[in-house]
C-alpha cells in the first residue's frame, strides 16, 4: 500500500535538497521562528479559526481555471517539477466537502460556492477519464493526465472514490427545489453512474487500483484491507450502473476473513489487521480519516468490525504511543502528537506511524481525529495555536514539523488539509456524515455488503 509513498520519496528527495540549497532555506528553527500567541480563544473560536483557514486552501488557494484543489501549495515558492498547475482528484473530493462546511459556517456565500462547484463539475466532465475513473493528478489548465509515476498515467480508482464521496455529498446538500441546484445534482449523478467499478475487477474477486491506456494492468495492484480504501469498496457496491458483488468485498477486501485481528497495542484492540504494515500494529492515521469523511463510522458494523471502535482505538493507540514516546523524541506528549503520511524532515514524504516514527508530527493526524479523540485533539489544537503559532500559516497548520530536528516548512498538501475542516465539522454537527449517509445509492451499497448503520 506504500508504493506511492516510496515512489514520492525516491523521485522528490533529491529535488527537495537541491531546492533547499538553491534557496538557502531548508526549514525554520524553533529558536528563530516559533512564537507564543497571547490571544486566548474559546474552543469554538479555535475550531472556527482552523476550519476557516483550512477551507481557504480549497477556496482562495484553488487552481484558478478548474476550481480544483491544488496538489500542493508552497508558500516559499519552491515546487518540485514546477507543478503549481497540478490538481488532485482525491484532494478535490475532500475540498468539496470543506466548501459545504464553509457555506454552513458563513465563510463562503452559497451562490459563490454553487458557481465554484459548477466550474469543478464542468472541468471533471471534460477531463481525462478511463472507464469512468479519473487519474490521481490532472493538469488544471488542460484536463489532461499528469502521470503520478511512469506507469501510473491512467485511472486511479482509489482517488476516484475519494472524489465521488465528495461529489455525492455535494449532491445531497443541493437537494432542494432550486432548478440550478437540481441541475448540478443531475450532472453529479451522471458522473457517478459513468464510473465502471466492476470493470476494475479484471473478472476476479478483488478491485484493482490502476489501469493505464499505455501500460494496461501492469501495475497489478489488488486492493485488500485494511487500509484507507474501504470507501472504494462501498461505492463500488453502491453503484447503480456498475456494481460489484458482495463476493468481491469478502474475498478481495476482507481476504476471506483474514482482515480480522485479535491483536492489541497500548491495551487497545486493533480490531482489523492493518494489512501491509510489515507486522506493525497500526497504519498511519489517515486510514481513520479518508474513508470516513462521509461514511459515518458511528453505528457502522459488518461481520468483520465495529468501525467506530476501530477508528477510536486507532486514534488512541497513536496518541498513547506519542505520549509514551519510546524513542524519546523532543516535544512529543499529550499536547503534541499525531503520526500520519506527510512531508518529512529527512526525506520528501513519509508514512509516519508507530512502527515508522522518525520524530515528525503532522497536525492533520490529531486534528482530523477530533470525532474519535475530542479532548486529546483539542489539547493539540490549543497547544499549536497558543504556543507554536508560527507553525500556522494562511491555510492553517503547516503540513508537518519536528521539534527533534527544529524543522518545518511553510508548505501544504491537499490530502492533509482537506480532512481537517471536514472531520472537525463531523465532530461538531455531523454535517458531512448526515449528508452522505442520506444518499439512496450509498444506503443500497451498504446493505448489499451486509453493513448495519445509523
Amino acid at each position: 500500500m506504500y508504493y506511492k509513498i516510496l515512489l514520492m520519496v525516491m523521485l522528490a528527495t533529491i529535488q527537495l535538497l537541491v531546492n533547499a540549497c538553491e534557496s538557502g532555506y531548508a526549514g525554520s528553527t524553533k529558536e528563530s521562528g516559533i512564537t507564543i500567541n497571547e490571544e486566548v480563544l474559546t474552543n469554538d473560536e479555535l475550531l472556527d479559526k482552523v476550519q476557516k483557514q483550512t477551507i481557504d486552501y480549497f477556496w482562495t488557494g484553488a487552481e484558478p481555471n478548474s476550481g480544483m484543489a491544488a496538489e500542493r501549495i508552497h508558500l516559499d515558492g519552491i515546487y518540485p517539477d514546477n507543478d503549481q498547475k497540478i490538481v488532485t482528484t482525491g484532494g478535490t473530493g475532500f475540498g468539496l466537502m470543506g466548501i459545504l462546511v464553509g457555506i454552513e459556517r458563513g465563510f463562503i456565500p452559497r451562490d459563490l460556492a454553487l458557481a465554484r462547484l459548477e466550474r469543478i463539475v464542468t472541468f471533471l466532465e471534460t477531463a481525462d477519464r478511463f472507464h469512468g475513473a479519473w487519474p490521481h493528478w490532472l493538469d488544471g489548465t488542460t484536463g489532461k493526465t499528469k502521470p503520478f509515476s511512469p506507469k501510473d498515467d491512467g485511472a486511479d480508482l482509489v482517488e476516484t472514490a475519494f472524489l465521488v464521496q465528495g461529489l455525492l455529498t455535494v449532491k445531497e446538500y443541493f437537494n432542494g427545489t432550486d432548478v440550478r441546484e437540481k441541475l448540478l445534482g443531475n450532472r453529479i449523478q451522471r458522473l457517478w453512474e459513468e464510473v465502471e467499478w466492476d470493470w476494475f475487477t479484471q473478472g476476479q474477486d478483488v478491485l484493482y487500483w490502476h489501469w493505464s491506456p499505455n501500460h494496461q494492468w501492469q501495475m497489478n495492484f489488488a486492493v485488500r484491507g485494511y487500509n484507507e480504501c474501504l470507501i472504494m469498496y462501498v461505492l463500488a457496491a453502491a453503484s447503480p450502473t456498475h456494481p460489484i458483488s458482495k463476493v468481491v468485498y469478502e474475498k478481495g477486501w476482507a481476504r476471506n476473513g483474514a482482515i480480522k485481528s485479535n491483536t492489541s497495542f497500548y491495551g487497545l484492540p486493533t480490531v482489523l489487521d492493518h494489512y501491509e504494515t510489515n507486522d506493525e500494529p497500526v497504519g498511519p492515521l489517515f486510514w481513520a480519516h479518508y474513508s470516513y469523511l462521509g461514511l459515518n463510522p458511528k453505528g457502522l458494523e459488518d461481520q468483520y468490525a465495529d468501525y467506530w471502535k476501530l477508528n477510536v482505538n486507532h486514534s488512541l493507540i497513536n496518541y498513547r504511543y506519542c505520549v509514551d514516546n519510546p524513542k524519546n523524541f523532543k516535544g512529543y506528549g499529550s499536547e503534541t502528537w499525531g503520526l500520519t503520511a506527510s512531508y518529512s524532515a529527512n526525506v520528501f514524504y513519509e508514512a509516519h506511524r508507530p512502527g515508522q516514527d522518525v520524530g515528525v508530527i503532522t497536525p492533520t493526524a490529531a486534528l482530523s481525529s477530533m470525532p474519535y479523540t475530542p479532548n486529546e485533539s483539542m489539547a493539540f489544537l490549543r497547544n499549536l495555536y497558543q504556543k507554536h503559532d508560527s507553525l500556522v500559516g494562511k491555510y492553517g497548520p503547516y503540513d508537518a514539523f519536528s521539534e527533534q530536528y527544529n524543522w518545518y516548512l511553510p508548505r501544504y498538501l491537499a490530502i492533509d488539509q482537506g480532512p481537517i475542516p471536514v472531520m472537525i465539522e463531523n465532530y461538531r454537527t455531523g454535517l458531512l456524515w448526515n449528508l452522505f449517509m442520506k444518499n439512496n445509492d450509498v444506503i443500497d451499497g451498504l446493505s448489499r455488503l451486509g453493513f448495519t448503520h445509523k
